[in-house]
């Protein structure tokens, strides 16, 4: 810089600064050999504070405001630089304004993908991305920790420290949660709110404080969606047997409305047979299920009355034997659930061709 400059530094008496950029963290206010008139007056405005360094370290903090830069409102450096009573010389100090404000809007995401074990899908592989909103918390810690003797700080300069630390534990705290693949986009609300009180910690020792993080997308490889959207598709089908017979049925259509010469003829013949074969399996498949026979009925049973007591049940076939061998005679009461009361068995039409077959007894000669 040449004499002017150092001339109009020795005038300003009015430290401010106004930013219009939307990204600009940390301005060291820039003056020739940074000397300072004392008594100059030092604008702080809403969302600013303004840290003095003397030599290297950080002398006084100034909260928004209007100062008069005096031994009065500068106790630290006026014990810094030993001034004596009445000094009024220009004094050497670097200014720095941090902007307090939030800085949102600022992106993370996964550069490769992270490998995850899944409950239903095995071993896959996820990509993720979302925003987050930081502030600067302590500006002592942030200018020692981050800054350094920068004079112009922005977002960018820091970004990709912070989405490496955001991205490391996301996939550490997505690993543990034990969410399933499919139930994750029904989470994302509460997986942002859980990895900013995890990572929390860390943008502390940074000087800074993460007010929110945003979970905007977990998504799988390409080929494993495609196998997911045939998987919902099958789902959604339902009767595959069915579907077939449709689809071989628009396939004949199409091909009966598409000719494409004698070549495209015979392929399509030939595909017509087998498309006509599918189909006529199909619908025989069809018509084996629909044809089968229902279960056979229950045979009924009978109860009869043999030598004054109950006896059963037995069904057609056993009492049509014991008729044979004459242990159920024409007078014996025979029951089951189509008689409404006990009948004698030659009443009962069941049995009434097995009495036909059993010759009645034999009558008595004359000399009895």
């Amino acid at each position: 810089m040449g004499i002017l400059d150092k001339l109009f530094g020795e005038f300003i008496d009015v430290i401010e600064w106004t930013d219009d950029s939307q990204n600009t963290m940390v301005y060291r206010f820039e003056r020739y050999g940074n000397e300072i008139k004392y008594g100059a007056m030092l604008t702080v405005r809403e969302a600013q504070t303004a840290i003095l360094v003397s030599e290297g370290r950080i002398a006084d903090v100034f909260e928004p405001g209007l100062y008069q830069l005096d031994t009065r409102n500068m106790p630290i450096l006026t014990t810094l630089e030993s001034w004596p009573h009445g000094f009024s010389s220009p004094f050497k100090a670097e200014v720095y304004f941090f902007n307090m404000r939030r800085f949102t809007d600022l992106k993370w995401g996964t550069k490769n993908p992270v490998m995850l074990r899944d409950k239903e899908f095995g071993p896959v592989r996820l990509r993720a991305f979302g925003t987050y909103t930081i502030r600067i918390a302590d500006p002592k810690v942030f200018i020692k920790e981050i800054v350094g003797t920068g004079g112009h700080f922005q977002t960018g300069d820091i970004a990709d420290q912070l989405r490496n630390l955001i991205v490391s534990r996301f996939a550490d705290i997505l690993g543990e949660s034990g969410i399933p693949i499919l139930d994750l986009s029904g989470n994302y609300n509460e997986l942002g709110a859980f990895v900013t009180e995890k990572i929390r910690p860390e943008f502390v020792s940074y000087g800074l404080d993460v007010m929110q993080m945003l979970v905007e997308n977990i998504s799988l490889p390409p080929e494993v969606e495609a196998a997911l959207d045939k998987r919902t598709s099958m789902g959604i089908i339902g009767d595959l047997g069915r579907y077939t017979q449709f689809q071989t049925a628009e396939a004949l259509a199409a091909a009966a409305q598409n000719p494409s010469g004698a070549a495209g003829e015979g392929i399509g013949l030939g595909m017509g047979f087998a498309m006509a074969k599918n189909l006529g399996q199909s619908m025989s498949h069809d018509a084996t299920q629909t044809t089968t026979p229902p279960p056979l009925p229950s045979a009924l049973v009978y109860f009869a009355a043999i030598n004054g007591q109950q006896q059963g049940p037995f069904d057609l076939l056993t009492l049509t034997q014991k008729i044979k061998t004459g242990e159920v005679t024409r007078q014996t009461l025979i029951w089951s659930q189509e008689l409404i009361e006990w009948t004698p068995a030659d009443k009962v039409a069941a049995l009434a061709s097995a009495f036909a077959q059993t010759p009645p007894p034999i009558p008595p000669t004359p000399n009895q």
